[in-house]
């Protein structure tokens, strides 16, 4: 019996272990919906409210289950929305594999309705693999190609298929001059640099007395190996964004995270390294890495194409993390563990108490990093986190401590607002048996988060661990792109462009069937994020939070302290706030003392 081109395209993802497709339809794809159909919805439809949504779906999932996110969508302005999600895939070096539809052969070039030029449009975003399907002897191998290169270099890959193609005959290639057959899989390869290189970079370690450490996403599956290195040499551990759940932040030695959004003891790490290692990470700021003629340096990158970026590395050791590190560390000498190492154990300490005091001061009505401070403690052991890009990135970055299975993701390169809502529920279908929370603010909220938490309401019930919170910094300001203004242009808060109206999200989510609430003082939050946590279904918690609590770093320079100043002076209409706030903040770091994790601010006054 013949199946049609949309049939075996299905029938190849489902022998590829594809298990969910994330997608919206349109009439480019009607094939592939009516295989669909016929293939019983295997692998599953996952109907997104927006195809940028299941772009971002597919992202998420692949971020959290390590395998290949599918998205699909129509011809036209289907590819088109598609667009935004998958470069935050290509930027973060996530395996994503896009199958879209377009216009029947016989009207391209027509000037025909949604006809784009899609292999123009995807040159640069799938530039790895980018193939239309014209007849059906190119299946299967166009399809294991995009899956096996989106695997191979963890990047983006994309499937034309006009819409008469999909409703073909199919025909496998024949044993034949110009077909092509192809088979499935994929071994997994660990490449290890030459001995010669590994010696290289041993001499180097092992001559340093400050090393520091640098770990990305990269050094995920390393994560017992870059603990015995850092014994070994004594070092500190700061960790880029993207691999912020590479290490418990339980180990005294790690700082934390390092860049615009990380924390005072990873920035004084780099600062006063003599020797630095930087493992599976493509951290793009420069300027937070130690001065250029400060430390020797080594990379470790299995991408030979990343290698070398960021600083004059005096070794580049191309390979796999994991099995890098371990023909590495027999290679390297054990030191003690003197000065360098207690002053960044004292320097780490000293920052969560800095962080337990900052989520302490009062604010109005709420303080944003007592919110997120507040969930550090509660967090489950096996929790899937999200944060969105803007300030909540700021307060997940610094207050909450990664430890156990704990994993964490965001926009790393692309910095793109919406991604919060769509990673999580990514993330529930990769692992439906797991807690996952999502840390959003509320212009990322209106852009997109609260149609997708009708994607949430369709699809919670299939999840055996129904619990998916949604917590929404409400400030009613787009609070990043205000501080930024404030502390790069020396600009007042603009705000036409800045203000948002106030929205009823918690309100929202009731009325479609999930659960929610308002919180509007200090003393609520912990038992909001109690009760979202033992919630039956998906839970929004709409935080009312204060947009004068500085995001801004922690080692902020004098320029940008003045430039903050100007806006003041300049008629900020925050101004009072934001002064009041800043100062609060600043002087957490000067007070001396610890307190107790388990102390929460009042209704007023600063503990």
């Amino acid at each position: 019996m013949s199946i049609k081109v949309s049939d075996y395209v299905l029938q190849r993802l489902r022998e590829w272990d594809v298990e969910h497709v994330f997608a919206y339809a349109g009439d480019g794809i009607n094939g592939l919906l009516a295989a669909w159909g016929r293939a019983e919805n295997k692998p599953e439809f996952i109907q997104a409210r927006h195809e940028e949504m299941a772009a971002f779906e597919a992202v998420g999932y692949a971020k959290f289950s390590g395998k290949v996110g599918v998205c699909a969508a129509t011809s036209g302005p289907g590819a088109i929305h598609l667009l935004n999600g998958l470069y935050d895939a290509k930027l973060d070096h996530v395996p994503v594999v896009a199958i879209v539809g377009q216009t029947n052969r016989s009207a391209m070039g027509g000037s025909y309705q949604q006809e784009v030029d899609l292999l123009s449009l995807y040159k640069d975003v799938a530039s790895e693999f980018c193939e239309m399907v014209t007849v059906p002897e190119q299946l299967p191998n166009v399809i294991d190609r995009a899956m096996r290169t989106a695997y191979a270099r963890r990047t983006v890959t994309a499937v034309i298929i006009p819409a008469d193609v999909q409703e073909l005959d199919y025909t496998p290639p024949g044993h034949a001059f110009k077909m092509v057959p192809s088979s499935l899989g994929m071994a997994r390869s660990a490449p290890v640099p030459a001995t010669s290189e590994l010696q290289r970079a041993a001499e180097v370690l092992n001559a340093g007395e400050k090393v520091a450490v640098l770990v990305g996403q990269g050094a995920r599956g390393a994560r017992a190996e870059v603990e015995q290195l850092a014994h070994l040499l004594g070092a500190g551990v700061a960790k880029a964004l993207l691999g912020k759940d590479v290490l418990p932040d339980e180990l005294p030695y790690v700082t934390g995270s390092i860049g615009l959004l990380g924390t005072r003891p990873s920035y004084e790490l780099m600062q006063d390294c003599d020797t630095l290692l930087v493992i599976g990470s493509s951290f793009p700021y420069t300027q937070f890495l130690p001065e250029f003629d400060q430390a020797r340096a080594v990379q470790i990158d299995v991408d030979p194409f990343m290698i070398g970026l960021r600083y004059p590395f005096e070794v580049n050791l191309v390979g796999d993390s994991q099995a890098t590190l371990q023909a590495l560390l027999p290679l390297l000498k054990a030191k003690t563990h003197g000065d360098w190492r207690k002053t960044v154990e004292k320097n780490t300490a000293r920052w969560w108490d800095v962080m337990q005091r900052r989520a302490a001061v009062d604010a109005d009505p709420v303080n944003p990093e007592y919110v997120v401070h507040a969930l550090d403690d509660l967090l489950p052991p096996d929790v899937m986190l999200a944060a969105d890009s803007g300030s909540s990135a700021n307060w997940y970055a610094r207050h909450l401590r990664m430890r156990g299975e704990m994993r964490g993701s965001l926009s790393g390169t692309l910095a793109t607002m919406g991604p919060g809502v769509p990673y999580v529920i990514g993330a529930k279908f990769a692992h439906p048996d797991r807690p996952a929370i999502a840390l959003v603010g509320d212009g990322a909220m209106q852009m997109n988060g609260m149609a997708e938490l009708i994607t949430a309401a369709k699809y919670w019930q299939g999840w055996q661990d129904p619990r998916l919170v949604v917590a929404v910094l409400n400030n009613q300001d787009l609070n990043q792109v205000t501080w930024e203004m404030r502390a790069m242009e020396g600009a007042p808060q603009f705000l036409p462009s800045q203000s948002l109206p106030d929205v009823a999200y918690a309100d929202f989510a009731r009325s479609i069937g999930l659960d929610g609430l308002r919180v509007e003082k200090p003393e609520g939050v912990q038992d909001a994020w109690r009760q979202a946590l033992a919630a039956d279904r998906p839970f929004v918690i709409d935080f009312r939070t204060d947009p004068a609590v500085p995001p801004i770093p922690p080692h902020a320079s004098w320029d940008q302290i003045e430039a903050a100043a100007s806006a003041i002076l300049h008629g900020d209409t925050d101004r009072a706030g934001m002064v009041r706030q800043g100062v609060k903040a600043k002087l957490q770091e000067m007070l001396p003392g610890r307190r107790h994790r388990e102390d929460r601010p009042g209704a007023g006054g600063q503990e």
